[in-house]
């Protein structure tokens, strides 16, 4: 193998509950209209067919508490509570039982939106890449492993700026549940331990500016927090 040009990226991890250990993050796949009420404030529906994803870079990720830019490039910057999982098994066309197993742990996380940008790109049948793959957009707060949280049924979402409240939900109203997710995707990807995967956000989504604080939880869960400064 040749010598590198330069060094590259350290490997992005997201701590544990109870372990020394991190959870190395190897793709990020986001599920998209998985909460009927945000598609509908999104003036759409969601597909009860079959699930939609979209990605973001491990290298657009940060850690719950991180204090980070406002983006360039939008008026427009919107936030998504979230819940997020990760793969800990590999699996090809996963049943039912290898997706339940396959799941490693659960957290919260946050899939910050250029709004603006990802307009344009529906306006203009064009990708989102600009609207979602955005520098520090992926937030993830300490995963918790899924024996201790025991998955996700009616636990409470949440998402306030500055101390008010802006998305409150339940994530019994998610369309498609993390096992029926790693059925469906493994069907397109081998997924592999490292894989995450964003389950989606509930209604309430909106603008966020420079200077303000994010917060959020999911009952069971490490809560989640991002700080945005001025570019």
């Amino acid at each position: 193998m040749p010598s590198l040009l330069f060094d590259p990226l350290p490997v992005f991890a997201i701590p544990v509950k109870g372990r020394d250990s991190g959870f190395p993050v190897r793709r990020i796949f986001c599920v998209g209209r998985n909460y009927a009420a945000h598609a509908a404030e999104m003036g759409g529906e969601v597909d009860r067919e079959a699930p939609w994803y979209f990605t973001k870079s491990v290298a657009h990720a940060v850690i719950s508490g991180a204090e980070v830019p406002f983006p360039a490039g939008t008026d427009n910057y919107h936030h998504e509570m979230e819940l997020a999982f990760g793969i800990g098994a590999e699996v090809k066309d996963a049943t039912e039982v290898e997706a339940a197993s396959a799941i490693f742990g659960y957290g919260c996380a946050l899939d910050m939106t250029r709004r603006d940008r990802q307009q344009d790109g529906k306006d203009n049948r064009r990708p989102w890449s600009l609207g979602k793959d955005v520098e520090n957009s992926a937030v993830f707060a300490r995963m918790t492993p899924a024996a201790v949280f025991g998955g996700p049924a009616s636990q409470r979402i949440h998402l306030e700026v500055d101390g008010e409240v802006r998305q409150d939900a339940s994530l019994a109203e998610m369309v498609w549940s993390p096992v029926e997710l790693v059925m469906h995707l493994s069907k397109f990807y081998t997924l592999v331990p490292g894989d995450v995967v964003m389950t989606g956000t509930p209604a309430g989504v909106g603008a966020v500016q420079a200077g303000q604080e994010i917060t959020g939880g999911i009952d069971g869960l490490d809560p989640i927090g991002l700080t945005l400064l001025s570019s």
